[in-house]
């Protein structure tokens, strides 16, 4: 299960792998956030375990998973990936809002959770943990040439994978980071001016004009100018949203609409081989002009090489709730679910801890 920082809801899906091969992809669900539960949630934001609100987004938290959860039957592991609130790899950490004890005792189920902790404490980003999926997946579709998965969240991330290496630990098999904010200033902007959860669509971003100034000036930040792996919260460009408050509301979202396929631009100039098509994921690939932004400026990204993942036969709404049940399995099998090349990490490393019913 994900419940993820665009806070739209959360995402339970189930899978059949033995933590290295994805076998099978079972039903699926998701459970939306009320207004009164995102403000819970979004009050604590950028807080840590103890400081006031992190108690009561954390109810919210698995209140909406218990209740998701438990319409799935013939489950045999859950992987709660929890809220995050907070992440500051380096400095105080990693936050997941959310108790796995709390999940196994109401679903009699054993629970796979803090997936990040580890990793971190070790000298890692923490983030993406999705990227050994990725990794999965492109040996599942039976890619040949190296390919990149971009799922784009509140945050978005890349992964390039070469599927010629047989497992996610072998060197050279994957790259992976945090690009830049996604979703997040969009969805930010639209509740702050238009009572909206999300520009639908993208419908208001292709009415506006960019303001390349103000793009210059995001790409101009340190974040651009360090080698991944590297990671990002939620909140870490918080000078983006004031830096187009002068612009019209259509200007201010194609501005940072552009702003995130900007990132994901530079990002794509770490990678080790030109890939042969980007898979595209998460809420954002639903925003057709954020898409059109990406193939605008991905230098040398043909319109069908940016594709949407369901294209592939997979769901792009559900791959992250995915990986976590495909990380559980690691988890529980004693398998990395980190590397220097995904995280930053010193050595391989599976995080998580798991929680059995009473």
């Amino acid at each position: 299960m994900m419940s993820g920082t665009s806070l739209d809801g959360v995402d339970a899906a189930m899978v059949l792998t033995d933590g290295v091969r994805v076998l099978d992809f079972g039903p699926h669900g998701f459970r939306p956030y009320t207004a009164a539960e995102r403000a819970v949630i979004a009050a604590g934001f950028g807080r840590w375990p103890g400081d006031p609100g992190v108690r009561a987004a954390a109810e919210v938290v698995e209140g909406a998973h218990i209740e998701l959860a438990s319409r799935f039957s013939d489950v045999a592991l859950v992987g709660f990936h929890g809220q995050t609130l907070a992440h500051d790899p380096g400095g105080r950490g990693t936050h997941q809002a959310g108790d796995g004890a709390v999940l196994a005792e109401a679903l009699g189920l054993p629970v796979v959770w803090d997936f990040r902790s580890a990793d971190v404490a070790l000298g890692g980003q923490g983030a993406p943990l999705v990227p050994f999926f990725h990794h999965a997946l492109a040996r599942r579709l039976g890619a040949e040439a190296p390919l990149a998965f971009l799922n784009l969240g509140g945050v978005g991330n890349l992964t390039w994978v070469d599927p010629g290496r047989l497992s996610p630990e072998a060197p050279g098999a994957l790259l992976a980071f945090d690009t830049g904010p996604a979703n997040a200033p969009i969805n930010d902007l639209m509740q702050a001016r238009l009572c909206l959860a999300q520009d639908e669509g993208g419908a208001l971003a292709l009415q506006g004009a960019v303001d390349e100034a103000v793009i210059a000036g995001f790409l101009r930040q340190s974040y651009f100018h360090r080698m991944p792996p590297k990671s990002l919260d939620r909140n870490a460009f918080h000078d983006l949203l004031p830096g187009v408050a002068h612009l019209s509301d259509a200007d201010a979202c194609a501005t940072l609409t552009h702003a995130a396929a900007a990132a994901v631009a530079r990002g794509a100039e770490h990678f080790p081989q030109a890939i042969s098509r980007l898979l595209v994921a998460g809420g954002g690939r639903h925003n057709q002009a954020l898409m059109a932004a990406l193939r605008q400026r991905l230098p040398g990204m043909s319109h069908g090489a940016v594709e949407d993942i369901d294209a592939t036969g997979l769901n792009g709404d559900m791959l992250e709730a995915q990986a976590f049940a495909y990380l559980a399995a690691r988890v529980r099998r004693g398998l990395a679910t980190s590397g220097p090349a995904t995280t930053g990490v010193r050595a391989h490393v599976g995080g998580g801890q798991i929680s059995q019913p009473d």
